[in-house]
């Protein structure tokens, strides 16, 4: 089964867009860190189509916190999507050695990449043709007007990157919700489409609405969850309100 493939089938199972950002502010790569991570997984689980780890925060804890990556990668359900959050964009034999990585000591199904390189810097990663690529198109930060969205001709910089979503049904495009403007939606195209900046980044889901998109979407949400403020809400509880409303903004 390919990554689109399981994706597709998880996001029909469970009529969840929601990603499940496991970005761990860690002070101490412990076991009540471990078990954090754990209990996060567990609870959210009927809720997710996909979990996501941004790699920088267990590499900040140096090897141990990688073995924490490591072990509780292993306790996500087979049957939920693992998309590594790595932006990693290098050259020949390098990013072959992060293909192996992600893909044969990790073994998640899909990641995030920067293709400012060029396009043959995904080759050794098309090389996995059963797992997923998400090429970074227009991010979420502020800093995406000095690159992403600056015009090239009568096109705009994220666009010759959308081109080589081309490559593979298995390559998309993470777009910032914050950045999801109306102009930016219609330049991009029917692929599947990975969105941050919702929740603490202050996104707008309204900008999705009637979008119609074939492609699966993922909307991804980290602080939301992993760091809710209601006190007396659970993270099944919150992940559950996120799906919901999630599922009405792609309607």
């Amino acid at each position: 089964m390919t990554f689109r493939e399981k994706l597709e089938k998880r996001i029909a199972t469970t009529g969840s867009n929601l990603c499940v950002g496991l970005d761990v502010r860690m002070d101490q790569a412990d076991e009540t860190t471990k078990r954090f991570i754990i209990k996060v997984i567990e609870e959210t689980a009927p809720h997710a189509a996909a979990f996501k780890p941004n790699s920088a925060y267990y590499e900040a804890m140096g090897w141990k916190g990688m073995r924490i990556l490591s072990q509780v990668l292993k306790e996500i359900p087979k049957d939920i999507p693992i998309i590594f959050d790595v932006k990693r964009g290098d050259i020949g034999e390098t990013q072959g050695y992060y293909a192996k990585s992600a893909y044969d000591s990790y073994g998640v199904d899909a990641v995030t990449l920067n293709a400012y390189m060029g396009k043959d810097t995904l080759e050794p990663f098309l090389k996995y043709p059963d797992k997923g690529i998400y090429l970074l198109g227009v991010t979420s930060n502020p800093g995406a007007v000095d690159v992403e969205l600056q015009p090239t001709g009568n096109r705009k910089v994220f666009e010759l990157v959308a081109d080589m979503t081309q490559a593979s049904k298995q390559v998309g495009l993470v777009i910032g919700l914050t950045n999801a403007a109306e102009d930016v939606l219609h330049r991009t195209p029917d692929v599947p489409l990975l969105i941050p900046g919702l929740g603490a980044q202050g996104g707008d889901l309204s900008s999705l609405k009637g979008s119609g998109r074939k492609a699966p979407v993922l909307v991804n949400v980290s602080r939301g969850i992993m760091y809710h403020q209601e006190e007396r809400s659970g993270f099944a509880t919150v992940a559950a309100d996120w799906k919901l409303r999630i599922q009405e903004a792609l309607a």
